[in-house]
């Protein structure tokens, strides 16, 4: 893979700190890659980067992105803003606003009323996910199935840098209300106890990987100090891996930060690392490899996901690579997430038939071992539903569907069908089979 002269080198534990720079609007023109790019393809850039958060880093731009193969590269698509990402009528009002010298006011007026339509908290999030107790809302917890939370710690509602996809986007955009972000740990651990079905929490973002060693382990210990016999695994879900490795081998912090995933372990409780691999190229550095062996060593799991998206990895090959090279580095493939109906969904979004084929074709050539990745699958608001495959036989072609969770657990591993589409991306663009009204789980949810 040719990077020009641009490229730095992978830096291992053998080597001095690794300073972490970052790139945003104000500053990624500075790039001296920008000067493959052509002033209307930067132009399109800023335009995009108004709505939607952009942010990527030395690590990214140096060691991932092939600069020879930009603006086809995987890696660049899903980092850097892409014109498309923007349907025609928004980016022509975003551009015309920054052509006319609007102020900055104004620009973000603009923006906010575009990410208004574009499905900004998808699934329910912030209708129905946010719990409550001693009726207070708690706005920085989730808790849509019964066994597990999720925490947003405030200081980790950031990222090392944003994928261009992400269903999270509202929470790096400025908008509190869009937020979701929490500082009161006692009320975690106290909402947990009162919850016995509670067994896992996940602590997400953001990224919590942007917090130093210390901030993280107040949150931590406040989970193991308060006797919570039900919680028997914390989840950690992060991109750093992908975006910033030395944040576990080089970083001013990193031996503190393993030294407290070992006192999660020692502490009897199970911990995993849902880590977001998005394409091969992100497993494949030296700085990679190390910080996944180092994360192992210390007892915790590394469990891998990944929405599929066009643009980036939507092909069997890509995915059949990925979980070939996460299982040979000690990771357990998790799941194929379908891309969520939010933001840029109408340009990474993948058909479902396609992403069922996909799927089929990728798990039936790796071996056993790799076979753990369950997909593809909708986090959806009714639940997580994987589609199982299509029957085109008899006088109705069908889509064969299941919830792997959901929120009644009795809807769970039961098979249902919708009508064959080929063009639908998310379950709200299915009909019933049958000439059903509505499906089963719309009837309970009415």
């Amino acid at each position: 893979m040719a990077i020009h002269n641009y490229k730095l080198g992978v830096l291992g534990s053998e080597t001095e700190h690794r300073k972490y720079k970052a790139y945003t609007l104000q500053n990624f023109r500075e790039l001296p890659q920008m000067e493959l790019l052509s002033e209307e393809a930067k132009f399109a850039m800023e335009v995009v980067g108004n709505v939607f958060p952009f942010k990527t880093n030395s690590y990214v731009v140096d060691e991932l992105i092939d600069w020879d193969n930009v603006p086809a590269d995987p890696i660049f698509t899903l980092t850097f803003p892409q014109r498309e990402m923007l349907k025609p009528a928004h980016f022509d009002t975003m551009a015309a606003a920054i052509v006319s010298g609007a102020s900055t006011d104004e620009i973000r007026k603009r923006a906010d009323s575009i990410r208004a339509e574009l499905n900004p908290h998808p699934a329910g999030q912030m209708e129905c996910n946010v719990p409550e107790l001693n009726g207070e809302r708690l706005n920085g917890l989730q808790h849509k199935y019964g066994e597990t939370v999720l925490f947003f710690p405030v200081r980790g509602q950031t990222c090392h840098a944003y994928c261009s996809f992400c269903f999270r986007w509202p929470q790096f955009v400025g908008v509190d209300e869009l937020r979701f972000a929490m500082r009161e740990t006692e009320q975690l651990a106290e909402y947990i106890r009162l919850h016995p079905e509670v067994t896992d929490v996940l602590i997400t973002g953001g990224d919590p990987m942007v917090m130093k060693a210390k901030r993280l382990a107040g949150y931590v210990d406040a989970l193991l100090n308060s006797d919570l016999k039900n919680l028997s695994t914390i989840r950690i879900g992060t991109k750093a891996l992908s975006f910033w490795p030395y944040r576990f081998t080089t970083d001013n912090d990193s031996k503190e930060l393993l030294s407290l995933f070992k006192k999660i372990v020692d502490s009897g409780k199970h911990l995993a690392i849902m880590a977001h691999f998005s394409h091969p190229r992100e497993l494949q550095t030296e700085a990679a490899k190390e910080a996944i062996a180092k994360i192992l060593e210390t007892g915790a799991q590394i469990r891998t996901q990944s929405p599929l998206l066009s643009h980036i990895n939507d092909s069997s090959e890509v995915w059949a690579q990925m979980w070939q090279e996460q299982v040979s580095l000690g990771c357990i493939p998790y799941y194929m997430f379908v891309a969520r109906n939010t933001g840029a969904h109408h340009y990474f979004g993948v058909p479902l038939v396609k992403a069922h084929a996909i799927y089929k074709e990728a798990i039936s050539s790796v071996s056993g071992v790799a076979r753990t990745a369950r997909g593809p699958v909708m986090s959806s608001n009714p639940g997580k539903i994987q589609v199982l495959g299509t029957n085109n036989e008899g006088p109705e072609k069908l889509l064969a569907l299941q919830f792997l969770q959901a929120r009644n657990p009795n809807w769970i591993n039961n098979p249902f069908f919708a009508a064959y589409d080929d063009k639908a991306l998310w379950i709200d663009e299915l009909k019933p089979a049958f000439g059903a009204d509505e499906f089963f789980f719309q009837k309970e949810q009415d």
